[in-house]
């Protein structure tokens, strides 16, 4: 759990608070918002650098929720978040911390080009047909459909960096030489379906997350305006 809030901490702020910026930015001085493929740009920048500050963090929580399956002798018995990255620093090294940076930064660029892309322009096209209003009723269409395409266009990259993440060195050799020799090795030898094995309960994570995400977002941005940019 620490290390699940410290993973939100910091890649979620830094995801959502630069996509707001890029969004609000490359607007029309109207306020219409970009394009669909600008705003799929501008998702897959912030993506990757708010998957870059939150590596550290990611790296604790894949080991702390794998270690319960490890055999006694080989688990790590974190405490707690902090006492991860002390001791994967001190043990391994500093570097270790953003092991599996780039596939974490390749599945953080999918994601937030499907979860933020496909919110703004979902969101759009219910206002433009005229049965919805810019409401809660709103925010939570858009966000469920958001949560089904991001679902979709993640699982694969998302597999690719817990396996390398969570990967051990046999007789001297890493398990995986890179990501798509994880792809490669798991549509070979689990079928090429298995790379949404789970789609289910993976949605039904995700599409929570994804309602609340976006419904508290727009409501802070609304006591923002309110309360800071009209006074």
């Amino acid at each position: 759990l620490s290390a699940g809030l410290l993973r939100q901490a910091t890649y979620t702020t830094t995801r959502l608070g630069i996509y707001s910026v890029l969004l609000e930015r490359f607007g029309g001085a109207d306020g219409t918002p970009p394009p669909f493929l600008a705003k799929a740009a501008m998702g897959m920048t912030a993506g990757a650098a708010g998957a870059f500050v939150g590596t550290p963090a990611e790296v604790a929580l894949i080991r702390m929720t794998a270690d319960g399956r490890l055999p006694p002798g080989e688990r790590r018995g974190y405490r707690n978040v902090f006492d991860a990255l002390l001791r994967m620093a001190r043990e391994e090294g500093v570097l270790t911390l953003w092991r599996g940076c780039i596939p974490t930064m390749a599945r953080a660029v999918v994601v937030n080009a499907a979860q933020l892309a496909s919110y703004s322009q979902s969101k759009q096209f219910l206002l433009d047909s005229g049965h919805f209003r810019d409401d809660i009723l709103c925010h939570f269409c858009a966000s469920m459909i958001s949560g089904l395409v991001t679902t979709a266009a993640s699982m694969p990259v998302d597999i690719v960096k817990t396996r390398i993440q969570n990967m051990r060195t046999i007789d001297g050799k890493p398990e995986y030489r890179n990501g798509l020799d994880v792809l490669l090795k798991v549509v070979r030898y689990e079928g090429f379906f298995s790379l949404w094995k789970g789609f289910t309960p993976y949605y039904a994570r995700l599409g929570p997350h994804t309602v609340l995400t976006f419904i508290f977002l727009e409501q802070m941005n609304k006591w923002y305006q309110r309360l800071f940019l009209t006074a």
